[in-house]
């Protein structure tokens, strides 16, 4: 991830100038919107510095996000219904124990991309599966960490590797569900935190600077992702709570909040507006440890969004 001087400020509490923030605009709400949404891009040139789409732009889908059956290099099938959405994973090849003591990791470089740890290993054997793997703790488990880590570590080092000076290095893994952890904090600090600790320390240890996003309620394991070496957490507001949040994570980790997406289909502008302040006050230091990033999904209206542009401006520098 490039890192422009605010967001690295912010990061290292070295005083920014504004919060940085971010939209991100799901490929399903341009195929909505279009030229409407191309209005407000053209507006806050500031949040938007990519400009506009073109015309083309549109309807541009890729991945996961196109429409129809995809097989990713681990073996599992992904299955979208809808065109700009994210696809969900349908089918799973490790469906039974015994399928993982034989079971090898692609031969391809395939990075770590979005849910390259815990998810992976949903994945592959499926939630419920993986979840009994949990309460059970058969040795089938952790050989299966292992090979995923094992790969994992190899992706990452290939990568660094490849990396001319130190920057911000972006993972991403869901690791909560809306209101817990899939399993307690306990077998995830046995099983799970090893290997983020190996994977962010390597980064830290070359240098370089490390950014978590993650879905879901994480609240318990945040101490532990600092620990692991993270410098900036994405979590989500909702799902977390604002007050859990900055108990947690005020003055001690860069916080890139993910704002309340559930509630931008149904809030009316004033609102948002009430709800990025709330946000910049409970979690904003003159020192920094704030990013302020909003999704907007095609249910998000136009006035919504440009309600969070609006709150967006005002509310940056109020750090």
């Amino acid at each position: 991830m490039n890192v422009d001087a605010d967001r690295f400020k912010a990061m290292t509490f070295a005083y920014p100038d504004a919060i940085p923030v971010r939209i991100g605009i799901l490929p399903a709400t341009w195929k909505k919107y279009r030229q409407g949404l191309n209005e407000i891009v053209a507006e806050y040139p500031s949040i938007f510095p990519e400009g506009p789409h073109t015309e083309s732009q549109f309807d541009a889908v890729h991945g996961t996000y196109a429409e129809g059956t995809h097989v990713d290099p681990w073996g599992c099938v992904w299955t979208n219904v809808a065109a700009g959405m994210e696809a969900i994973v349908t089918g799973h090849p490790l469906p039974n124990r015994a399928d993982v003591r034989s079971f090898e990791p692609p031969r391809v470089d395939a990075g770590l991309p979005h849910g390259f740890m815990y998810l992976r290993l949903s994945d592959l054997r499926g939630f419920e599966e993986l979840m009994i793997d949990f309460a059970e703790e058969p040795p089938e488990l952790g050989i299966l960490i292992d090979k995923v880590l094992e790969y994992n570590m190899d992706q990452l080092r290939k990568h660094l590797d490849s990396l001319a000076e130190p920057t911000l290095v972006t993972f991403g893994d869901d690791l909560g569900m809306q209101t817990t952890l899939p399993m307690g904090p306990e077998k995830w600090r046995k099983y799970l935190k090893p290997c983020y600790q190996a994977l962010y320390g390597l980064c830290r240890g070359q240098g370089h600077y490390v950014y978590m996003h993650s879905d879901g309620h994480i609240v318990e394991i945040i101490p532990d992702l600092i620990d692991c070496g993270v410098n900036v957490i994405n979590p989500q507001y909702r799902a977390n709570g604002l007050d859990n949040l900055a108990a947690q994570c005020l003055g001690k980790v860069c916080v890139d909040l993910d704002l309340d997406r559930q509630m931008f289909p149904f809030a009316a502008p004033e609102d948002i507006d009430r709800h990025v302040a709330e946000a910049v006050s409970a979690l904003s230091l003159p020192e920094g440890g704030l990013w302020l990033t909003a999704e907007c999904a095609p249910d998000v209206p136009l006035e919504n969004i440009e309600a969070i542009c609006r709150a967006f401006e005002q509310y940056r520098h109020h750090n």
